[in-house]
C-alpha cells in the first residue's frame, strides 16, 4: 500500500501538527495531516445517478491531480449507483478514494444503501443539515455509526449558509449578555467554529476515533474564512480541509481563493484543499484542480508538473510567437506528465523559462532548468537555449517550436531518467 503525495519539499513551510487522517481505497492510500503534505481534491458536478457519467468525470479529475473526489449522494438512486461509479472506476485502474456528501437524509441513505457507505472511503456530514432538535443528535449520530461501523473517516463540514440555528441563536443570546457585545459577524465566526469543534465532541464522545476527523468551515468572505480557520487551528488538532465556497467564476473565482487559501497555507494551516470554481458554461471542471496545484507549486508545498516562466510581453515583443510557444510548452508539459511521473522522478520540480526578448529573456533561462530567450521585435532571428545555467544550442527557422520541445524531452530523459 502507498501513500501518493510524494516527500514534503525541501525547506518546505512549517505545517500545523494535527492528528494524521488516513484515507483508502485498494492500494492508494491518502493522509491527511499528521505531517502529510498538503492534499487536492475536487467535486464532480454530475448527477451521481448516473453512474457512467460521474465515473468518466471523476477519472478525469483525478487524471488532472485530484488525490479525492467527492460525489453528492443526495437520493437512494445516487447511493445505489455508489457501487457502480466505484466498480467502473476500478476496471478503468482509477484507485482515487471517492468521498461521499451527504445532507438532510444521509443518516437514512447509509443506512438503507449499506453497500454505498463500503463503496465511499470518507463521508462529508454537515451538522447544520442533519435535523433539528431531538432529530439532530439521532440522525448524526446514525450517520457517526456508520461511519465507525463501516471503519470510514469523516469531514465534518460546517457551512455559513446552513448553520445550526440552535446554536447559533444560543450563542446571540450569549453575546447579548456581554457587557461588550460582539458585532453580528464576529459571533457568525464564532458559531461556525463552535459547531465545528462541538461536532466532533459529539462524534467522539460516541466512539469515533479522533483521527478519523477533519473539519471545515466554509465560508464565501476572503477575510471571513481567514479568521475563522486561525480560530479553527488554535482550538483542535483535526485535520483541516480549506476552501472558500461559492468563490465563483473566472478569474474572481481564482483569485479569492487563491488570496484566502495562501495566507492560511503561509501560516502552516490547512491539510487539504479544494479550489471552488464556478465552471463557465461549456468549461472544463479540471480547472479548479490545476489551480489548487499551481498554488501549493508556487508557495513551495507541493510539486505537481514542471512550472513554465513566460514573460508578460511589451512593446519589445510585438510578435505572440512567445506567448503562443509558452502556451504550447505548458500543454506539453502537463500531457506528459501521467507518463513522467513513474519514469522520471523529480521532473515535477522542473523549471522551464520561455522569454520573449533580449531585456530579461537570457538572465531568466540561465536562472531556469531549461529555457529559451525568443528575438523580440528588431532583434536578430535568433533564439539561444540555455542548459543548466550554461549556452546551449541556438535555434532559428520555422521549427524553434518543435525543436525546443525536442529539446525539453532530451533533457528531462538525461537529467531525470533512472539509471541502471
Amino acid at each position: 500500500m502507498t501513500i501518493d503525495q510524494g516527500p514534503m519539499p525541501c525547506g518546505s513551510l512549517p505545517r500545523r501538527q494535527t492528528h494524521g487522517v488516513r484515507v483508502q481505497w485498494a492500494d492508494k492510500l491518502v493522509q491527511i495531516g499528521g505531517g502529510a503534505p498538503v492534499v487536492v481534491q475536487s467535486m464532480t458536478n454530475t448527477d451521481t445517478a448516473d453512474a457512467v457519467a460521474t465515473a468518466i468525470q471523476v477519472r478525469d479529475l483525478a487524471f488532472a491531480g485530484s488525490e479525492m473526489v467527492r460525489i453528492t449522494v443526495n437520493t437512494p438512486e445516487a447511493a445505489r449507483e455508489v457501487v457502480a461509479i466505484r466498480e467502473q472506476l476500478d476496471k478503468m485502474n482509477c484507485t482515487v478514494p471517492l468521498v461521499g456528501d451527504f445532507h438532510f437524509n444521509g443518516h437514512k441513505l447509509l443506512t438503507e444503501v449499506p453497500d454505498c457507505g463500503l463503496a465511499l472511503s470518507k463521508y462529508r456530514i454537515n451538522p447544520g443539515n442533519v435535523g433539528k432538535g431531538q432529530k439532530r443528535d439521532q440522525q448524526f449520530g446514525a450517520m457517526i455509526e456508520m461511519a465507525m461501523k463501516n471503519k470510514r473517516p469523516v469531514r465534518i463540514g460546517v457551512n455559513w449558509g446552513s448553520l445550526d440555528q440552535a446554536l447559533l441563536a444560543r450563542l446571540m443570546d450569549e453575546n447579548a449578555a456581554r457587557s461588550q457585545p460582539w458585532d453580528a459577524q464576529a459571533v457568525m465566526r464564532e458559531a461556525l467554529v463552535t459547531s465545528a469543534i462541538e461536532s466532533a465532541q459529539q462524534a467522539m464522545d460516541w466512539g469515533l476515533a479522533a483521527d478519523q476527523i477533519v473539519l471545515s468551515a466554509k465560508v464565501s468572505g476572503v477575510q471571513d474564512l481567514i479568521a475563522v480557520y486561525r480560530e479553527l487551528a488554535k482550538r483542535s488538532e483535526h485535520p483541516l480541509h480549506l476552501g472558500l465556497t461559492e468563490a465563483g467564476m473566472g478569474s474572481k473565482g481564482i483569485v479569492s481563493s487563491t488570496a484566502a487559501m495562501s495566507v492560511l497555507l503561509q501560516e502552516g494551516i490547512g491539510d487539504t484543499i479544494r479550489v471552488s470554481l464556478t465552471p463557465e458554461p461549456g468549461g472544463d471542471r479540471r480547472k479548479e484542480v490545476v489551480v489548487a496545484q499551481e498554488m501549493l507549486q508556487v508557495l513551495g508545498l507541493r510539486a505537481f508538473t514542471p512550472l513554465v516562466i513566460a514573460c508578460p510581453g511589451c512593446g519589445r515583443t510585438t510578435s505572440t510567437f512567445f506567448q503562443e510557444l509558452a502556451d504550447k510548452v505548458q500543454t506539453y508539459l502537463r500531457e506528459q506528465m501521467p507518463i513522467w511521473r513513474s519514469q522520471y522522478p523529480g521532473v515535477e520540480s522542473m523549471n522551464v523559462a520561455v522569454m520573449g526578448c533580449v531585456v530579461n529573456g537570457p538572465g531568466e533561462s540561465k536562472h531556469a532548468d531549461i529555457g529559451i530567450s525568443l528575438p523580440g521585435t528588431g532583434e536578430q532571428p535568433v533564439a539561444p537555449v540555455y542548459i543548466d545555467g550554461q549556452k546551449g544550442p541556438t535555434l532559428k527557422g520555422d521549427r524553434i517550436a518543435e525543436e525546443f520541445q525536442a529539446l525539453l524531452g532530451q533533457y528531462v530523459e538525461q537529467r531525470y531518467g533512472r539509471r541502471a
